[in-house]
């Protein structure tokens, strides 16, 4: 009752009116002098999601939600692979951010492998990407003239903003979305097949994923689909991109043209 900030008489009264409504899903169990779960309970308020239920697990995991804070009443045992920790300075990400609300250009000081020294340049950011690795800045670089991706965590420092004509409309890639197609591995066995599409939720022996222009390249090679499937064993490879033929173009452009900046 605390939790809720209810009196006993509206929990009372919460509790006989949801009974009312589902007899079946709560049992008074009088040793503990408690109701608990029953075992023909079914939701009435919330349609189950795994994916929820585990996205909220992994968020815990990694630090991002406290536990008390997480709706998941008792936790299972759990653990996540840990990954690196991105070192994104959050000076760095509020002016970022500030400069996509302005619609402002801003001036950084960017550090590239392409170049053994960091150099200043002007960015126009209008979103924040995620390449499932690594938060990086969607900005037309008026250096190069090009819409780019710059890594947060290479961000060094920040000065001076300006107006900028260049908006988010103008960036043809974010703005337009492409579909993969993937499927399990035609050389793995039936059964192997059928496991691979239970893993990707596959519908007739095929899953379709939207995914922005921009993100195409990180897209693929998170799916292992940026290399020849030929090279890796079938078990290893397990899925193939099926609409390949359609995307080869595009992929191609992409890849030269408007992915990371160094």
């Amino acid at each position: 009752m605390g939790a809720f900030g209810v009196s006993v008489n509206q929990a009372s009264t919460d509790l006989n009116r949801y009974i009312g409504m589902a007899p079946d899903n709560m049992v008074y169990n009088k040793s503990a002098r408690t109701y608990i779960r029953g075992t023909k309970f079914e939701p009435l308020f919330l349609k189950p999601d795994a994916s929820r239920y585990l996205s909220q697990l992994r968020s815990v995991a990694d630090g991002i939600v406290d536990r008390a804070d997480a709706w998941i009443g008792q936790f299972p045992s759990y653990d996540a692979a840990p990954s690196p920790v991105r070192g994104v300075n959050a000076n760095t990400l509020r002016s970022v951010i500030a400069a996509i609300r302005r619609s402002e250009a801003i001036e950084v000081k960017y550090q590239s492998l392409s170049r053994p020294e960091p150099r200043w340049r002007w960015i126009a950011p209008h979103a924040i990407g995620f390449d499932g690795f690594r938060w990086h800045a969607r900005a037309f670089c008026l250096t190069d003239q090009s819409f780019k991706d710059f890594l947060l965590s290479r961000i060094i420092e920040t000065r001076g903003t300006k107006m900028t004509e260049v908006g988010a409309d103008r960036d043809a890639d974010w703005n337009e979305q492409v579909t993969l197609e993937i499927g399990p591995h035609p050389e793995l066995s039936e059964t192997q097949q059928k496991v691979i599409a239970l893993d990707y939720g596959m519908r007739s022996g095929r899953a379709k994923i939207p995914v922005r222009k921009a993100l195409l390249y990180y897209a693929l090679k998170r799916l292992g689909l940026d290399t020849d499937p030929a090279a890796r064993r079938p078990q290893d490879q397990q899925i193939v991109l099926l609409n390949g033929a359609v995307l080869g173009t595009e992929t191609q452009a992409h890849s030269s043209a408007s992915r990371m900046d160094g």
